[in-house]
């Protein structure tokens, strides 16, 4: 019986690996669930499958949430703040973590689980954008399991040989990993019509149902800049071992292609349960609640090289992972920002990837050696991106 703390399990991970857990009762027991800001659905998945522990992040909230616990007859330790989500993460009860928290605030308590040598299931792409080499080498120190969750580098990892070794690429044979991403709800338009781009849009997914900020960030391909970043640190690739292709069906999850002509890949239709059920059994297989491809029905697989001019969001991560630690960290410290202020109506759809490019530029190289580092070039990075939004909406 596995004893899984979901960071993040209001977010729409979180919400697919309780689906899965419900399952599989016989396999999986909640030990914690962790969310931001939404209490009442917090408190109803606590309602379903009483855990130990609940963390939100505001302790300000703490007695209301404690009230709404109480009227919901759970029998259940609450918690906040930062410290509390690095306790439940590497709580000695706790087996497996699944690290679901959007953006940079899952960096520490994802580490948290990595350092107390747990199974990681990787959904929180920002902790190897942010601190790649230093939480790659904490892995192999920890000994802990890195599962990843994204539905690209799990494909990927499904489709390496069995023995493959950590940046051994060539070794295994292997000529190029192929990153396949959708091309978002704005594949075919052209970049006269970006300019006047909705939030509502931006976070229309054609094929994925995600939260806002990962919606938008697919609209501008950032969100596969970002897991081209996390790519060359998961599997120790070269950025020029990794190619980005467009294939607009989501069908075809990632690729690799091996120095004797095959390719292989992973299929299944877009729904993240797949790779969160792979992650949770490996190296077994459970069911995940997802239906199984009808291949009478598919008519179409394209595919096409992403075009940098109508994704420059993409073009500025590549660029990003060849300079450094210290530029991923700042250009995602910055995305988060641009596309906060695009969702509250400060900046167009356009302006996020130029505001990004132009924090980028203000950024001085410098070595990211340690996580107390990383966390102040973060803050760094953050005050000099507020400065230029405040420059340009006003």
């Amino acid at each position: 019986m596995q004893q899984i703390t979901i960071l993040g399990s209001t977010g729409s991970i979180g919400q697919s690996t309780l689906d899965v857990i419900a399952r599989h009762p016989d396999k999986y027991r909640v030990f914690a669930l962790t969310a931001n800001k939404n209490l009442t659905l917090l408190i109803e998945q606590a309602r379903q499958c009483q855990p130990d522990y609940l963390v939100i992040a505001d302790r300000a909230e703490l007695p209301r949430a404690r009230g709404m616990a109480d009227d919901a007859g759970l029998d259940c330790q609450l918690l906040a703040g930062a410290d509390a989500l690095d306790r439940v993460a590497s709580d000695e009860r706790t087996d497996t973590v699944m690290a679901a928290i959007v953006g940079s605030a899952g960096l520490l308590p994802t580490m948290a689980a990595v350092k107390a040598g747990k199974k990681v299931l990787l959904a929180n792409k920002e902790a190897l954008v942010m601190s790649g080499k230093l939480f790659m080498d904490e892995v192999q120190k920890s000994r802990a399991q890195l599962l990843p969750i994204d539905s690209e580098h799990n494909a990927i990892y499904q489709c390496l040989p069995g023995d493959f070794g950590y940046g051994k690429l060539e070794d295994a044979g292997i000529n190029k990993i192929l990153l396949t991403g959708s091309g978002g709800p704005f594949l075919n338009w052209n970049k006269a019509r970006l300019a006047a781009v909705t939030p509502e849009q931006a976070c229309c997914h054609p094929n994925w149902n995600m939260g806002r900020k990962i919606s938008v960030d697919s609209a501008t391909m950032m969100n596969k800049g970002l897991e081209f970043i996390e790519a060359c640190w998961l599997f120790g690739a070269r950025p020029e071992q990794i190619q980005v292709v467009i294939h607009p069906q989501s069908v075809i999850h990632s690729m690799v292609q091996y120095r004797d002509g095959s390719v292989l890949a992973q299929l299944g239709n877009p729904d993240m349960r797949t790779p969160i059920a792979h992650a949770l059994a490996y190296p077994q297989r459970i069911d995940s609640g997802v239906q199984p491809l009808d291949f009478s029905s598919m008519t179409d697989f394209s595919f096409r090289l992403p075009d940098y001019d109508q994704y420059p969001n993409l073009r500025l991560a590549m660029q990003a992972c060849g300079a450094g630690q210290y530029a991923t960290t700042g250009l995602n410290a910055a995305n988060e920002l641009a596309v906060e202020a695009f969702l509250q109506g400060h900046l167009s759809f356009p302006q996020i990837a130029a505001f990004n490019e132009a924090v980028l530029e203000q950024l001085e190289s410098c070595p990211l050696t340690s996580l107390d580092a990383i966390v102040e070039f973060d803050a760094q990075a953050r005050a000099i991106a507020g400065q230029l939004l405040n420059k340009m909406v006003a």
